[in-house]
């Protein structure tokens, strides 16, 4: 990969703007948003949740459900992409299909809620490595003292060019999804599958529809926030208009191949008739378990090791797309233009790094002085605005999209315009009622009793809801508001 530079570029308008320049492939650009997506973490989490909680070993199919709608909108999203020159992403595609107040109050959502997942994954870092140190005899430490410590870390590698960062998230994905991958080829094809052989409950409309799809569905859409990203990295691509197209697809290939493939693995190797009871007694340790099962103690020791740098490579990732997001709402002045400098020896957007790093340590420190369960309260609520802000800046990108094409649809098809973009649009409506229904569950809230809000749901729709019409009024007052 070529080092990244800067050059100062001349808008329409005739004033000088810094750009982000770099030379990132299809295959860097894969590596940064599937390492969002925290594979590993995924099939350890979010799996034996909706295993335990939604359609049990119909679970693996509700992947291939959020895959096509996924796809849907990204066949819109990606046709939109020579059309949309910014590297702003959401806030981007929302100002040129809707308008410039509803673009910069979706540029104050999706900082809000990429800030919040950055900060909310430091409540499962740092005890998460607290406890793996414990196992290896290093004495217990409060969890915020390694939490900032890889606030640190992450901060160091933001302030350099894209390409090292890129380096690391590829190392760390690359051995997250072998070791998940040495699980299934031992499952499938050492042992024939589990106790009771492969599960069928991937392709069986009865266990589709059991329990409560829904919920799994809820499970298996917030598997995969981190894939919009790839527009963000817009400046730094190489041929950006063929690059962002490419990687979006393929990321979300990727991981929802991988998601349901390895879902129905760990079905299989647990046995279709218990597996919803093994979950539920053991959702957070049911994934090291089975990799005992099946590559023994070594293997079990693996996983929990990757489980804890995949965590970090999640949260790296989503600190490369929130300094990204700081630094091009500045380059376009709707916050502090210094941020907007880059830096002169690695062309990184380095004060905005800085920047989201001195936020996520305000609210870490936040949580320490409330005293906060780093997981049940930290994590969960922060992890609730993101789950809801970007699945709702999904949406509203959708009718970004369809505003942009309906205005000029480009010699484009009409499945691509107009079909595609509407039924994505559908399906990520049905994902957001979903999300709104079962919100007093992911922020642990009510025993989880659907639509019943307490203060913390109320409060993430009040926030986002906040900043979202904020955008309106700052638009209205400040007038030198420029979207490239």
């Amino acid at each position: 990969m070529a080092n990244t530079s800067v050059a100062p570029e001349k808008a329409d308008n005739g004033a000088t703007q810094r750009r982000l320049r770099g030379s990132l492939g299809v295959a860097a650009i894969v590596f940064i948003v599937v390492a969002a997506a925290s594979p590993l973490g995924v099939i350890g989490g979010p799996v034996p949740l909706g295993i335990a909680f939604g359609n049990g070993a119909g679970f693996p199919f509700t992947f291939i459900i959020a895959s096509v709608v996924l796809v849907l909108f990204a066949v819109g999203f990606t046709s939109a992409t020579p059309f949309v020159k910014s590297a702003g992403a959401f806030y981007a595609y929302v100002d040129k299909g809707i308008g410039r107040g509803p673009g910069i109050g979706a540029a104050f959502v999706a900082l809000f809620s990429y800030l919040a997942l950055e900060a909310g994954v430091f409540g499962l870092f740092g005890p998460g490595l607290n406890g793996l140190l414990q196992a290896w005899g290093v004495p217990e430490v409060p969890w915020w003292v390694y939490a900032l410590v890889g606030l640190v870390v992450v901060g160091v590698l933001g302030y350099f060019h894209i390409e090292i960062s890129g380096r690391v998230l590829a190392v760390l994905l690359i051995l997250e999804v072998l070791i998940v991958l040495a699980l299934d080829f031992a499952v499938v094809f050492l042992h024939g599958g589990g106790p009771e052989g492969f599960s069928n409950g991937i392709f069986n409309p009865t266990d589709i529809l059991s329990g409560a799809p829904g919920f799994g569905i809820l499970f298996a859409i917030l598997s995969f926030i981190g894939f919009e990203a790839t527009a963000i990295f817009r400046d730094e691509a190489k041929n950006p208009d063929r690059t962002i197209p490419r990687a979006t697809y393929i990321s979300l290939i990727l991981i929802g191949i991988f998601y349901a493939v390895s879902s129905w693995v760990l079905v299989s190797a647990n046995g279709q008739s218990t597996v919803v009871e093994a979950a539920a007694n053991n959702p957070g340790g049911i994934l090291a378990e089975t990799t005992v099962t099946y590559l023994g103690k070594v293997g079990g020791d693996i996983i929990q090791v990757l489980f804890v740098t995949s965590l970090f490579a999640c949260i790296l990732s989503f600190h490369n797309i929130v300094s990204r997001y700081l630094f091009s709402l500045s380059a376009n002045r709707v916050l502090p233009h210094g941020l907007s400098l880059p830096h002169k020896k690695f062309g990184s957007p380095a004060r905005a790094s800085i920047t989201a790093v001195v936020i996520v340590f305000v609210l870490i420190i936040a949580a320490v002085a409330l005293q906060l369960d780093p997981i049940t309260q930290f994590y969960t609520w922060l992890g609730g605005i993101s789950s809801v802000g970007i699945v709702l800046l999904l949406a509203l990108t959708s009718v970004a999209v369809l505003g942009i094409f309906v205005r000029d649809r480009h010699n484009l098809s009409i499945w691509k315009t107009v079909i595609a973009p509407v039924l994505g649009l559908a399906g990520l409506l049905l994902f957001l009622f979903l999300i709104l229904q079962n919100l007093p569950a992911l922020v642990a809230e009510n025993d989880g009793v659907a639509w019943a809000y307490g203060p913390f749901s109320w409060g993430i729709l009040v926030i986002l809801a906040l900043a979202f019409i904020a955008g309106p009024i700052f638009a209205a007052i400040k007038k030198d508001v420029e979207v490239e």
